[in-house]
């Protein structure tokens, strides 16, 4: 498979560009932020190339960036996501923007991207929340890595229904009322804090 090109540009669009390597001319898909900072034809780029093989087509997509080559192929455990739609997604709102509002279950933003409907946006909420890293501003913003009872608590009320986000609020609730590393009692206080 090809995971990686590197070669002069030969033409480029908003959703496609033609790269020489070696006499050969790789048509390869690519999002808009790619293209906007790729250089202009006839200058050497290098791609992140993710190689999608079907039975009548063996398509390349390429990414400037290693961490938006990641969230394609994150995009496509979605059911329902594939690569074309997974490209449309990242054409239409910023990475690190798109991980935040993944992360905080922020329906309406994803249903502005164009292609993504209330379902696509809740299933990709809801497969994709928990394998995303926190965006780099996002990091300064979220609390403290949560110890192993503390993570317990989260997915025990995640499981019950409840959004992450608010889990998470409720669990710091239930540790200012005291400090305490018993699952039954961190759960009890936080399950209250939901319930106010």
């Amino acid at each position: 498979m090809i995971a990686h090109l590197r070669g002069i540009v030969l033409s480029k669009r908003p959703n496609q560009a033609i790269v020489e390597a070696h006499g050969v001319g790789y048509d390869v898909a690519i999002s808009v932020p790619t293209f906007s900072e790729m250089p202009a034809a006839g200058i050497e780029v290098a791609l992140h190339i993710h190689t999608h093989v079907r039975e009548d087509a063996l398509s390349l997509y390429g990414f400037l960036r290693l961490s938006e080559k990641h969230l394609f192929e994150k995009l496509l455990t979605v059911s329902g996501i594939g690569p074309k739609l997974a490209i449309t997604i990242l054409s239409g709102m910023p990475a690190d923007e798109m991980i935040g509002a993944i992360r905080g279950g922020d329906l309406a933003r994803l249903t502005r991207i164009p292609g993504i409907g209330k379902k696509t946006a809740e299933r990709m909420v809801l497969e994709l929340r928990d394998k995303l890293p926190p965006t780099a501003g996002a990091a300064e913003t979220t609390t403290p890595l949560a110890t192993p009872v503390e993570e317990d608590v989260i997915s025990a009320l995640v499981n019950l229904g409840y959004q992450r986000v608010n889990a998470e609020k409720a669990l710091q609730t239930a540790k200012t009322s005291g400090p305490s590393q018993n699952f039954d009692l961190m759960f009890r206080n936080a399950l209250a804090a939901l319930s106010r």
